[in-house]
């Protein structure tokens, strides 16, 4: 009886160690380069999570976060906003120093003044760049940004190009998922000779209070987002679970896109390995990324012109030069890769945090 007691407790003790190991903590301080002197209420976040925090009087701050790995987003206005990459297998997290440097204000009013910005932005531009940040899935007819008057748009006759900037967060409602999310848009960049448009920010999700049947349709909702999703193929990639989950790897032929070759062994030594707490992804050029689980959306078969008997959400990607894959899902370099296909569709009415669960 004893013996067993102390077994249990052994079990116990184990179990416990193991519930912690599942989570890492990072703190530090925000402080003015120029100076040192501590920075107060300075934004601290873990971009494209629910994860937030600001600095304390003396500059420090603290954050629990599930294994894997960040973007840590350090702003504060006036200065320049500072990324740094963190995650469980880091020794430094809880040492550290973020310096902050100030924003050069006579190149700011430099560039607003030379600006080529377009006066009635919303009416010209408007609906094309929701289609293009918010997209037009289904969701995305449930998404408003609420403050729309931050957004600026500019126009370069010579170079063709669009680009929208934000003087503050874009807020961003989510009805479908059941986010509110704050957006730190550097900027959006459309060019219409190459019709490629991009954009760079950075994320901050807040979950909305909803009454139960919201809450139900929200889960529902964010689970039918996640599958077949570029969270859930990292992730899976990540747990050797590809063919488990529905995915199917084709490496495309660089001279010819319509030619492919099925990746039977995604986990063969020469293209993935693991490295401590990282997966190591040996890979470049186009890969072709199958989803047979579920059907594509019918939007989207209408939207380009595809059969709408279609049963595989096919997706793209264009790799530079490899990548490394966190517990979590998150990988980099993530400006490195380009998606195509059904996740180029999905856009930020589709986007779930790094701390989303679907059990």
């Amino acid at each position: 009886m004893k013996q067993f007691f102390c077994t249990g407790i052994a079990a116990l003790l184990s179990l416990a160690a193991l519930s912690q190991n599942k989570y890492f903590t990072i703190s530090g301080k925000v402080v003015a380069e120029k100076t040192q002197q501590a920075m107060a209420g300075a934004s601290v976040f873990c971009q494209n999570t629910t994860i937030g925090t600001v600095s304390n009087n003396d500059g420090n701050f603290f954050l629990r976060l599930t294994n894997g790995g960040y973007d840590l987003v350090v702003s504060y206005t006036g200065y320049e906003t500072k990324v740094i990459r963190v995650s469980n297998g880091n020794k430094e997290n809880d040492s550290l120093k973020i310096e902050l440097k100030e924003q050069d204000k006579s190149m700011a009013e430099v560039v607003v003044a030379g600006s080529a910005e377009v006066a009635d932005g919303w009416t010209k531009y408007g609906r094309f760049f929701l289609d293009n940040f918010i997209g037009t899935t289904p969701n995305a007819d449930s998404c408003t940004i609420e403050n729309k008057d931050v957004i600026k748009f500019y126009f370069y006759k010579k170079r063709n190009k669009l680009k929208v900037k934000a003087g503050e967060n874009v807020i961003v409602t989510n009805n479908a998922l059941g986010y509110k999310i704050k957006y730190q848009l550097d900027s959006f960049v459309y060019d219409y000779n190459t019709k490629i448009s991009s954009y760079t920010g950075y994320p901050l999700f807040e979950e909305l209070s909803g009454t139960a049947d919201q809450e139900k349709k929200w889960k529902r909702n964010r689970y039918q987002a996640y599958i077949g999703s570029r969270l859930h193929f990292m992730r899976s990639w990540y747990d050797s679970t590809l063919n488990d989950e529905g995915f199917q790897i084709e490496l495309l032929d660089a001279g010819d896109s319509k030619q492919s070759t099925v990746l039977n062994n995604p986990y063969d030594s020469s293209i993935y390995s693991v490295d401590s707490s990282d997966v190591e992804i040996n890979l470049k050029g186009r890969i072709r990324v199958n989803y047979k689980n579920h059907v594509p959306d019918k939007k989207y078969l209408a939207q380009n012109n595809f059969p709408s008997s279609a049963r595989i959400q096919i997706s793209a990607l264009d790799i530079i030069d490899g990548f490394v894959i966190q517990e979590n899902g998150y990988f980099y370099e993530q400006s490195e890769i380009t998606n195509i296909g059904y996740w180029a569709w999905k856009k930020l009415a589709e986007l779930l945090p790094y701390d989303y669960n679907p059990e």
